[in-house]
């Protein structure tokens, strides 16, 4: 019987060690700590950067653009013939 006791702290000896040595210290919190910050701010802009890519390539801001452009040019030709004359 004490034999199985013995085993079964060792056992839980053991476990507890090995759970203790998993716990990262608090220099190896800052240190992940800085990793996931600028792995968040690099996935963050490319991100952004993808999205406002994909905003200036869609067919209502190529449309808008077109818009403008049409309408510019109707008030320069206007401006034209009003100064011209």
């Amino acid at each position: 019987m004490r034999l199985y006791l013995a085993v079964a702290a060792l056992m839980l000896v053991l476990a507890t060690h090995a759970e203790a040595q998993e716990e990262p210290t608090i220099e190896q919190h800052f240190a992940n700590f800085h990793s996931k910050i600028k792995e968040f701010g690099s996935d963050l802009t490319d991100k952004t950067m993808a999205t406002f890519k994909e905003i200036e390539q869609s067919e209502f801001a190529t449309k808008t653009r077109n818009w403008f452009s049409e309408q510019f040019e109707k008030m320069k030709q206007k401006i034209d013939e009003t100064f011209t004359n």
